[in-house]
């Protein structure tokens, strides 16, 4: 797609994502400088003409903080140089756990974050498996919200499995794991957990059978991976064939790695959202460098986005 009337432009950390998002739109991806001081501090420019353009700032706000602060320096130097719309393309969106007040006195960093992106200046917001739905109504923008199931669900079929079943590690995600369910036509175990902190799960049981099935467990993101494994084993505890997991979004901090290649997982399948720089044979990364090319695409053509959609 050649349309001198929107430019691609990308942060440092998903300068992988937004090369591959160029090339399956068929254009450049902008030229822009972040330049770095000694003390950490950050100033960005353009380093070509975007008055009156359709600028789309690709950054996913991964941990640490600097994926998002450059991702609003971006927005404010496009406001200030001028371009006609900001479109900011968030693959993973940082801090979506922090969606409520789940006790007293605590930040909800989504709605912060929403916020920060509405005052710096985005016009429209193109995201990926938020954390929770409702995350969406956070925003004074339109949002487009895709789903990593549009790529997953493809490749499950590819897996040929005789006995399919789909399963959740924690009933927060049932919903999503229940999509998943109907559409393949199989049946759906739910996982019951309970937690003493933050990444620390206490205690876990299965709720359904999996004795003799191929069961493939769905989440939206693996952090420490410690629920996910956890449930892995439980699985094959239980009697289950083999035990596969699909995310949308790899965060796998600091043990996460390990872990995976301890549990009793024969892969665990991402999406490219977040770069994975660690060595793991169990891990595989499918690319939505299409899905978002094509959704730009859309925007632009003023098309609907939904009917991408699988489920």
């Amino acid at each position: 797609m050649n349309d001198n009337s929107f430019m691609v432009f990308s942060g440092t950390k998903s300068r992988y994502l937004a090369e591959k998002i160029c090339a399956s739109l068929g254009c450049p991806l902008g030229n822009l400088v972040i330049t770095h001081f000694a003390d950490g501090e950050f100033a960005v420019s353009y380093e070509e003409s975007i008055r009156g353009r359709d600028v789309f700032l690709v950054q996913s706000t991964f941990p640490n903080s600097d994926n998002l602060m450059e991702l609003l320096l971006m927005i404010d130097a496009a406001k200030r140089a001028s371009a006609h719309s900001i479109v900011a393309v968030i693959p993973y969106f940082g801090w979506a756990r922090q969606d409520r007040k789940d006790k007293p006195r605590v930040s909800i960093g989504a709605k912060l974050v929403a916020d920060l992106l509405s005052v710096a200046g985005i016009d429209r917001l193109i995201t990926m498996d938020l954390h929770a739905d409702q995350e969406q109504g956070f925003f004074d923008v339109p949002v487009d919200h895709l789903y990593a199931s549009t790529i997953m669900l493809p490749y499950i079929k590819t897996l040929n499995l005789p006995n399919l079943c789909i399963a959740t590690p924690d009933v927060g995600g049932s919903k999503r794991a229940s999509t998943y369910a109907k559409y393949l036509d199989c049946p759906l175990v739910l996982c019951n957990k309970t937690r003493k902190q933050a990444n620390v799960v206490e205690t876990m049981q299965i709720i359904g059978d999996v004795k003799g099935m191929d069961v493939i467990l769905v989440d939206d993101i693996v952090d420490t991976a410690g629920t996910i494994t956890k449930a892995a084993d439980l699985m094959m505890e239980n009697g289950a064939n083999s035990v596969r997991a699909i995310a949308s979004h790899c965060v796998m901090s600091g043990p996460a790695t390990e872990r995976i290649e301890a549990s009793k997982l024969q892969e665990i399948v991402f999406t490219d959202s977040i770069p994975y720089t660690h060595d793991c044979k169990k891990v595989k990364q499918l690319t939505v460098a299409d899905m978002f090319a094509e959704t730009i695409r859309r925007v632009m053509s003023n098309e609907s986005i939904s009917s991408q959609y699988l489920i």
